[in-house]
């Protein structure tokens, strides 16, 4: 399992490396029927059931003592739809497999996250998205969901059929059933132009909203201990191609985003003293640059860095604010920062439990090395992030609990209504359900 975090003695780890879990045994379905049978097994041997993809959350969100469902031989497209413009998947294909594949059909996804490790169920049933104007989550462009339910029979929704399991199945916490196949919105193969530059922080602040308003995919990050970012515009291009070259391609994503970047947290966990030092330098290392090329070669980049985060959707409008609060508690803590704050938006969508559900978003992602304590950054980021109503990443490191999610999301009980219905014996729960939907 190259990219599956798992450990010795049936011990599965994720890939942050901060959970671990002793299920009692572990399947690999070969079919939607393999798997069904499994769910109902597990049922009559009075066993929790949980189906993990890559691990790539930091939370503990797939966990279980009871049947772990690994994904992996439940890959491929089914098929692909010309007319409708769609590409049914099964579950488990990766993000990077689905995008390959897409590409050589000519076709693309409208928008996606900067990583592309994760299964595409894992990738939407926790909500993983990138940056847009218009264009939202990986979760906001599926058109229809294929799950097995608490019974072991197969349900299929859509806009049109089963419309209430759709409206919150798609960003489902693995709480409503075990996805089983994907149908995704596709359009033709596009080019994107990608311009990378650094900017002030309190530049990109004050014309922030015209940043936002003027490109289709605008985010930057923002490096602790300094007022430097590094913004990152992409826009639809009308070519010609020209990708990063290879040379270049390997000093900037390679040697300095993960070779040197590595280096310099190991250096920054062996002496903390040092990091502002270090945040000045890697923040002033990466220059001006423009390339063209497939959306998933510019939306994704290689992330082998490992480190653990959490990262919150604000109401966009308090971003600014959200921001400067969080730069000077930085400032006045004494806290020693090495990863780079990451600033990214969302349109409002219609999915129940999703971070952008009724509202415009911006996202604010905080990060530590693997291995560094991160607690008191976390916890001090955590109280100005909740201060402005922020919703939680499901797959990221955060201390909410029900209680704090009916009041953020408008539609909570409607999706706690629905988990009742497909999961009156709670097959599908874990300690992190129990604590973020309630009992």
């Amino acid at each position: 399992m190259s990219s599956t975090a798992s450990g010795k003695n049936g011990t599965w780890r994720n890939w942050g490396g901060n959970v671990a879990a002793r299920p009692a045994r572990q399947v690999a379905p070969a079919s939607v029927e393999e798997l069904a049978a499994a769910v109902r097994r597990a049922r009559e041997d009075g066993l929790k059931v949980k189906a993990v993809g890559t691990g790539h959350s930091f939370t503990s969100i797939a966990a279980t003592d009871g049947v772990l469902i690994r994904p992996h031989l439940l890959t491929g497209i089914r098929t692909v739809d010309r007319a409708a413009m769609t590409v049914t998947v099964e579950a488990g294909t990766p993000l990077k497999r689905l995008n390959a594949a897409l590409a050589r059909e000519g076709l693309s996804l409208t928008n996606m996250g900067d990583i592309m490790e994760q299964t595409v169920s894992g990738a939407t049933s926790t909500g993983t998205h990138g940056t847009g104007r218009e264009s939202a989550s990986i979760a906001a462009q599926i058109k229809a969901l294929e799950l097995v339910t608490a019974d072991g029979s197969v349900l299929t929704c859509s806009e049109k059929e089963n419309p209430d399991v759709f409206a919150a199945a798609r960003i489902g916490l693995g709480a409503l059933g075990i996805v089983t196949a994907i149908t995704f919105a596709v359009e033709p193969l596009f080019l994107l132009t990608a311009r990378e530059e650094p900017m002030p922080l309190d530049r990109v602040l004050a014309e922030f909203d015209q940043l936002w308003a003027e490109n289709e995919h605008f985010e930057f990050y923002w490096f602790p201990h300094t007022g430097n970012t590094n913004t990152k515009r992409n826009n639809r291009s009308a070519g010609p191609e020209q990708p990063v070259g290879q040379l270049a391609g390997w000093f900037e994503d390679e040697f300095l985003s993960n070779g040197v970047f590595q280096v310099a947290q190991w250096v920054g966990r062996a002496a903390p003293a040092a990091v502002p030092a270090i945040a000045r330098v890697s923040s002033k290392a990466l220059s001006a640059r423009t390339y063209t090329d497939i959306p998933y070669k510019v939306f994704t980049s290689p992330r082998r860095v490992r480190f653990v985060e959490m990262e919150y959707a604000v109401p966009r409008a308090t971003l600014g604010e959200t921001l400067r609060e969080l730069k000077s508690m930085v400032d006045r803590s004494g806290l020693r920062v090495s990863f780079p704050v990451e600033v990214r938006t969302a349109p409002a969508d219609d999915i129940t439990l999703s971070t952008a559900s009724g509202r415009d978003s911006a996202y604010v992602a905080v990060h530590m090395f693997r291995g560094t304590p991160y607690q008191a950054y976390f916890t001090a980021a955590e109280r100005i992030l909740t201060a402005h109503e922020g919703r939680p990443h499901w797959g990221k490191v955060h201390t909410r609990d029900a209680e704090y999610f009916a009041r953020v999301y408008p539609r909570f009980g409607e999706f706690t209504a629905l988990r009742d219905r497909l999961d009156p014996e709670r097959l599908f729960q874990n300690d992190y359900l129990r604590r973020v939907l309630g009992a």
